[in-house]
């Protein structure tokens, strides 16, 4: 089967909120035509294309169906859609070009957050029968799974916060971010409570955006970048929904998604970690060692559009490969509560 390699990759603007529709079309007019004009493709040149998005964030039945808009009613598309992180149907668009029925793809997601209020909405993830009648939400959740590990003693809250002001920082260096710059890991410890032990620096912002994925065989790949990012492995794998029924400061679909591939060598990991506790968790299921630079983009921490951030951190990934800063990346995107599903995937200069 054909390698599948990263060809071209674009966001839009992290921010709070945006004026425009939840279909997500105002936003991925522009980061089209970005990948087409990098790339040299047009859309009449993509075999296949696919989305990953919410409707019940966006509030509509087949929102995703809204967001075709984008792409243009001619010439006529080969197009799905998962209802889940956008990282999932870059997995379904790789195994398109590598079963050979394509030879590009272009992946996009978005989501606006702004929409509603995003700490109870993610409460419809949840088992419907017994925890989502309770309405428990995605902040509160993610509270019970600190504290668990801060009174295992695995992390401190000054772990935490040293996570916040390294994402910050780096994310002073991405023109998308929506929180970047200096901060005192002392001035963050100063700040209150928003879900005990969590504090704003913590948590994700509430963010509306969308990214998109160019992917191409490897040999097509070769016309059209300098120096393609040849996805060398991709896996991804679930955990119990039932939150009592697993550990929750280990992540162990991560643990076994990252045994079946080769993460030797790997020298810039981008981690999906919505909350700063689940970077030290994911580092820690990966085997990430000092030697590898941590998320360098800032993040889900500075800017987490809903249903496009996992696959963000795939381009983010790819970025540094088709830039030459890196010659093997990692990139990590995760779907559902406290680390609920995961997907790992491996990039390399060839």
């Amino acid at each position: 089967m054909p390698d599948v390699a990263v060809v071209g990759f674009a966001q839009a603007p992290n921010v709070r909120a945006t004026p425009g529709t939840t279909n997500g079309v105002e936003m991925l007019v522009p980061i089209f035509a970005e990948v087409f004009a990098a790339t040299g493709l047009s859309k009449k040149d993509i075999g296949f294309w696919c989305s990953g998005s919410s409707d019940y964030l966006a509030g509509r039945a087949f929102s995703f169906i809204a967001a075709v808009d984008a792409i243009g009613a001619f010439p006529p598309i080969h197009e799905s859609h998962v209802e889940m992180d956008a990282a999932w149907a870059l997995y379904e668009a790789w195994l398109k070009i590598r079963m050979g029925e394509v030879d590009t793809a272009l992946v996009y997601g978005f989501g606006k957050s702004s929409a509603g209020t995003l700490r109870r909405v993610l409460a419809l993830q949840l088992d419907p029968y017994v925890v989502a009648p309770l309405w428990p939400d995605s902040v509160s959740i993610a509270g019970i799974q600190a504290r668990l590990g801060l009174d295992a003693g695995l992390w401190s809250e000054k772990d935490l916060a040293e996570v916040a002001a390294r994402s910050r920082a780096d994310a002073a260096g991405n023109p998308a971010a929506q929180l970047s710059g200096t901060a005192e890991v002392a001035d963050l410890l100063d700040t209150p409570y928003v879900a005990d032990p969590l504090r704003a620096h913590d948590i994700a912002p509430v963010t509306d955006g969308a990214a998109v994925i160019v992917l191409a065989s490897a040999e097509r790949a070769k016309d059209l970048a300098e120096r393609p990012a040849i996805l060398t492995g991709i896996e991804h794998r679930v955990d119990s929904p039932v939150l009592g029924a697993r550990d929750l400061t280990r992540s162990p679909s991560t643990e076994s998604a990252a045994a079946a591939l080769d993460l030797d060598g790997v020298e810039v990991a981008e981690l999906h970690s919505p909350f700063t506790h689940q970077e030290l968790i994911l580092r820690n299921a990966l085997g990430l060692g000092d030697g590898v630079r941590i998320t360098p983009s800032g993040g889900a921490l500075t800017g987490n559009p809903m249903f496009a951030a996992g696959l963000a951190r795939i381009g983010e990934a790819a970025n540094r490969i088709l830039s030459g800063e890196a010659r093997k990346t990692l990139a990590h995107a995760t779907s559902g509560p406290a680390l609920q599903q995961n997907l790992v995937a491996t990039l390399e200069a060839r």
